[in-house]
């Protein structure tokens, strides 16, 4: 038996937050736009602007879905673009949305006019203003203050680029071989015609160094240049045809007569397999006229933002929601070249067959929201997704965990990469692959890599297996590059948990029932880090001893976070961690605590940036919500299972008022499309709260009707409507849901529901209801 919940007053203030969200929200400061809407195209809504300031780290250039070449300027910053930059260094063909590191920029290409005389990019970088720049999917145009004018466009393996000289016989076009976002080992440059340029870039870094890779690239111009040259490090030379460095400036410059054909049109083909790669590439997909390609690019983002219908919400609103969506489909990056060939893991070439190859894997961020997205809207890529880290295993004999290029980076810490797997496996991604996924994900998660291997794994599952918790070891020497789980022993601790979780739903399904079992008794070992002294998870050392402040607002032990907003990363238990905690009223005190609700309820969006949001990487030593980083992005369902869901409502609604049509439009780094389709998910009122699973919890939608297209191979109806008539500002309370007409009191779905329902819609007010408070509404534990 069930109470009605006890009406909530809610003040001016709230109303007048709550028609901010519905409505959007101008950043003020914003001059650089989206390009303007012209026919009602959804492209027309996308601002690649969005988070390119205040280390939201995105790029605005140009790129296609899931393409390996990302087209964009770089500005100094050491992600690629910073908006409040004023000059550009080149504009390089590898960016990654939203990493916090300096990842990319190989190859930073830049117009100039006149002497070749210097060869560092930020001594010759162009000063340009946003008044003259403008984006939209597959497309960038700025006007350099030199008087150059430079347009991009992308294929899926070449970049295109357009630039307008004023009228001289010095028009230059420099290729930056020797410098990039991170560390260039080495390059090469050969000017093999009078039109062809061949590069070898080798590179390292992200965060700290890490395994070389190298990128081959191959441009070619749409005219003959008059003359040409290289350039090492500070030495220029005209007729020199090839240069090569290691750790130094390195690159060629080619001379046009712009006197009276002003525009030269350049496409370059990237291959991280070899030359010959990178020629085929640019054979297939080169050869286009610049308008040709653009129009292309326009043409395959749309029929992506067409999967998603939305009506209803204002324009800065729907603004915010398709250049979410958008940025959602920026990775993983196709890595197979035109004939299939592409460089795995153990730097040897392999051929895939009846798949295409895909690389760039920011898993402990896109395990949780990404992932479970691509899986409705792009299924058959997230198989081919799927089987190329499968590919990684067997060819290098180790699951990634932060995946670049060619290489494996351990950035991060935990076991992201179960989950990212399993969701395929239950989202039905797998069929052929389930056993050897599950073969490979046992291995992952019973064992650790070999020292002389580069990835860490779980690296300390030893201890994990042996006492139910991983170790905080301060002043531990890391032995390979990159995070170390010991650094982080108690969070490390609460993600393999998690993903035991979902590894033993996996094997129950296949039929490995002790295996099941095995991985269902470890799910629980985050109990294991539960100090009952302070009420809170806490770190333990090799002893078994807490260690580190007793302090939840400490961060010592967690990583990028505190136990405050750790506490709530169970998904695989939330009943058992809410008895932990002390029963539902205790959790209930603590969810309310933790997102300041009173303050919430009076005024949403002021808290969302004066209380949650305390700066881009404020991580540590807090004990509020933190909206911006990924160990929170399930916390607002929490109360889903607490029986209160129009409080997850209030939360979530709350938290998408920090997503803006501006450049601070991003809440924090949108790693690799991870806070974008939080916001998208969000937005549609269906969310992974158990990442890892098929369970789907539920809130209220934002506008009044969503038409998602879904592919008929993995979802036999075709489609799913998600509406909710007359949601507003003021009704935005769920009083009921019906699944294809029935009554939905669960406050969750499973893909099976997706699968064989045409619509869900719910019925909303002003006022919270006993909609989804029973206790068999909430999502169930696992296990």
């Amino acid at each position: 038996m069930h109470r009605t919940p006890r009406p909530r007053l809610r003040g001016p203030a709230a109303v007048l937050a709550a028609v901010a969200l519905l409505g959007g929200v101008l950043h003020p400061g914003a001059t650089a736009q989206a390009a303007p809407r012209t026919d009602g195209r959804l492209t027309d809504l996308v601002n690649p602007f969005i988070g390119t300031q205040n280390e939201g780290n995105t790029y605005p250039g140009a790129s296609v879905p899931f393409g390996m070449v990302q087209l964009s300027p770089d500005t100094g910053h050491n992600t690629g673009y910073d908006y409040g930059e004023n000059h550009i260094r080149g504009f390089s063909a590898v960016h990654l949305s939203g990493v916090g590191c300096g990842l990319g920029g190989d190859l930073p290409t830049l117009p100039t006019t006149g002497d070749v005389t210097e060869t560092d990019y930020a001594k010759y970088a162009a000063e340009f203003s946003h008044d003259d720049e403008k984006a939209s999917p597959g497309y960038y145009r700025v006007g350099l203050k030199t008087g150059i004018g430079a347009e991009l466009t992308a294929t899926q393996r070449t970049g295109v680029q357009r630039y307008t000289f004023p009228a001289t016989d010095k028009a230059n076009v420099l290729l930056n071989a020797g410098q990039s976002l991170h560390r260039t080992l080495s390059s090469e440059v050969e000017i093999l015609d009078s039109r062809t340029v061949r590069t070898t870039i080798t590179g390292s870094g992200f965060c700290q160094d890490t395994k070389p890779y190298t990128v081959y690239t191959v441009t070619h111009f749409d005219r003959s240049f008059t003359t040409s040259g290289t350039w090492n490090g500070d030495t220029v030379t005209e007729g020199s045809k090839k240069s090569s460095a290691t750790g130094a400036r390195n690159g060629a410059w080619l001379r046009f007569d712009t006197s009276r054909d002003r525009t030269v049109e350049a496409t370059t083909a990237l291959s991280y397999v070899d030359a010959k790669g990178a020629a085929l590439n640019l054979r297939a997909e080169g050869g286009r006229s610049f308008d040709r390609v653009e129009r292309a690019a326009q043409r395959s983002w749309e029929d992506r933002l067409e999967g998603v219908r939305a009506q209803g919400g204002g324009d800065e609103l729907r603004r915010t929601f398709y250049s979410s969506l958008y940025r959602s489909f920026l990775a993983p990056n196709v890595g197979s070249d035109v004939d299939g060939r592409y460089t795995g893991w153990d730097q040897r070439k392999h051929l895939a067959k009846g798949f295409t190859y895909y690389q760039n894997w920011s898993l402990w961020d896109t395990y949780r929201t990404q992932a479970q997205l691509l899986s409705l809207l792009a299924p058959r890529e997230s198989r081919d997704m799927a089987i190329s880290v499968l590919r990684i295993d067997a060819e290098s004999g180790w699951l990634p965990k932060w995946g670049y290029g060619t290489v494996e980076t351990n950035i991060m810490t935990g076991d992201p990469v179960t989950p990212f797997l399993t969701n395929a496996y239950q989202q039905g991604l797998l069929k052929g692959y389930e056993e050897q996924a599950f073969r490979a994900l046992k291995k992952n998660a019973d064992g650790v890599p070999a020292a002389d291997s580069a990835p860490v794994g779980r690296e300390a599952n030893a201890e994990y297996l042996k006492d139910g918790f991983a170790p905080y070891v301060k002043d531990r020497q890391h032995a390979k590059p990159g995070d170390s789980d010991y650094d982080h022993g108690a969070s490390a601790t609460l993600e393999y948990a998690l993903s035991d979780g979902m590894l033993a739903e996996m094997a129950r399904d296949l039929g490995h029932d002790a295996d099941a079992a095995r991985y269902d008794a470890r799910a629980q070992n985050y109990r294991k880090i539960f100090d009952a002294s302070t009420g809170f998870f806490r770190a333990r050392d090799a002893s078994g001893a807490f260690t580190g402040p007793a302090d939840p607002a400490a961060s010592e032990g967690f990583h990028e976070g505190t136990s405050w907003q750790y506490q709530w990363m169970v998904p695989q238990d939330i009943p058992g961690m809410v008895d932990l905690i002390g029963g539902k009223d205790a959790a209930n005190q603590r969810l309310d605590s933790f997102f300041a609700y009173d303050k919430l309820l009076a005024d949403p969006a002021k808290t969302a940036r004066e209380v949650w949001v305390n700066g881009p990487y404020a991580y540590y030593n807090a004990d509020k919500y933190n909206p911006q980083n990924e160990p929170d992005l399930i916390a607002p369902y929490t109360y889903l299972s607490t029986g209160r869901p129009w409080q997850t409502t209030d939360v979530v609604h709350a938290a998408l008022t920090l997503f803006t049509n501006g450049p601070t439009g991003m809440t924090g780094n949108d790693d690799l499309g991870t806070m974008s389709a939080w916001m998208v998910l969000s937005s549609i009122g269906v969310f992974p709260v158990q990442p890892g699973t098929d369970t789907w919890g539920l809130s209220t939608p934002v506008f009044e009707r969503v038409d998602i297209e879904l592919d008929r191979r993995y979802y036999p109806r075709g489609s799913l409507t998600v509406s909710a008539p007359g949601v507003s500002d003021t009704d935005r309370y769920i009083q009921s849901a019906r699944l294809d007409g029935a009554r939905q009191s669960r406050t969750y779905l499973t893909t099976d529901d997706i699968r064989s329902a045409r619509s869900l819609t719910f019925t909303v007010g002003s006022e919270p209801s006993s909609w989804g408070t029973a206790p068999q509404d909430a999502p169930p534990a696992l296990g």
